[in-house]
């Protein structure tokens, strides 16, 4: 079954079932070669950084597994745009070209025109400009992207309705619809990317993972002038608070990845810094092939903005954007900072 799955020529939902499946569990390493080559042929040996930059802490909304949910006793912070230049001209200096920009769900303070703001002014100064906010109408899409905004990543958390219930008590991100339909929402409104993901560990994690493929590939399918990439995004079993009802090992991540880098061989994969430095630096090139580099996930955090401590998950690879690289380079893979197409775009 595991091999059949292996040697279709365009493996499907069915094939990714499979490989998802325990029966392909003892096949992990099959699998990283496959993925590996994969990721060689379609990607070459480069990784592109990115890093994020929060914006916002502030948030109405009841998720009970966010270190920024509005019950949690902590201080809330904002940037101011002042604030927001600098932090972008920092990271400019640490030599990023993408960044992403992060807040809570919508509030009045930080609202859809204080988004529309701040990517003005990191698409003045960064090649791929990118949000991680709150769903949006198509208009305000639109407004996004004539800003300078080039896509969005926006995680279900579940695809399961009921889980998505249990997990988020109160405030707009409670409307599952409305979140789900968002990034068809944003590759309509000229977006050119759409980011999704499901965190790991809400729910069973088999079917979480089965229906974000349906939702890539209904993307791919609707809006083909468009991109997706697919992050996969893990709640840490052995993290404080919180505890996870279906946590995924370090293992099960792997496998996961190299099942969708297979079933999915030229959409971009997403590692963050949520995972330890010894998983990342062995799934580079390995299915994954974007990586955040050198990330704080206070607001702020990159010159003289830190406003606090808190953050909304632990930073499990504190490494510089200097010694990830180095890493990088040790495995033959080229880290890469620019992204050319939106130089050519520019240019025509």
């Amino acid at each position: 079954m595991v091999a059949a799955a292996l040697s279709a020529k365009n493996p499907g939902i069915r094939e990714l079932a499979v490989l998802l499946s325990p029966a392909a569990a003892p096949e992990l390493e099959t699998l990283a070669q496959r993925a590996r080559a994969i990721t060689q042929r379609h990607f070459g040996r480069v990784i592109t950084l990115y890093a994020p930059l929060y914006l916002s802490s502030r948030c109405f909304s009841g998720c009970v597994y966010c270190g920024f949910a509005s019950n949690r006793q902590t201080p809330r912070h904002m940037l101011t745009l002042e604030q927001v230049d600098a932090e972008l001209d920092a990271l400019k200096r640490r030599g990023m070209e993408e960044v992403l920009l992060l807040t809570g769900e919508r509030n009045p303070a930080a609202g859809y025109e204080y988004v529309c703001d701040c990517v003005e002014r990191a698409a003045s100064r960064f090649s791929t400009v990118l949000v991680e906010v709150f769903p949006m109408n198509e208009d305000e899409y639109r407004g996004l992207a004539t800003a300078g905004c080039t896509g969005i990543t926006l995680y279900q958390e579940t695809y399961d309705p009921q889980t998505y219930e249990r997990m988020h008590l109160w405030g707009p991100k409670r409307n599952y619809t409305a979140r789900l339909e968002a990034p068809a929402r944003a590759l309509a409104g000229g977006l050119r990317i759409a980011g999704l993901g499901a965190l790991l560990g809400l729910s069973d994690p088999f079917f979480d993972m089965l229906c974000l493929y349906r939702h890539a590939s209904y993307l791919l399918r609707q809006f083909w002038k468009g991109g997706v990439a697919l992050s996969f995004p893990r709640i840490r079993p052995e993290a404080g608070g919180f505890k996870p009802p279906f946590p995924v090992t370090e293992r099960l991540l792997a496998q996961i990845i190299f099942a969708f880098r297979i079933c999915l061989p030229d959409v971009p994969l997403v590692l963050s810094t949520r995972e330890s430095p010894h998983f990342r630096d062995g799934m580079a090139g390995v299915g994954i092939c974007k990586m955040s580099a050198g990330s704080r996930t206070t607001v702020g955090g990159y010159g003289d903005s830190a406003t606090s401590s808190e953050c909304q998950f632990d930073v499990s690879d504190g490494r510089d954007v200097l010694a990830f690289c180095a890493m990088l380079r040790e495995k033959g893979l080229q880290p890469v900072f620019k992204n050319w197409d939106a130089a050519y775009r520019d240019a025509i």
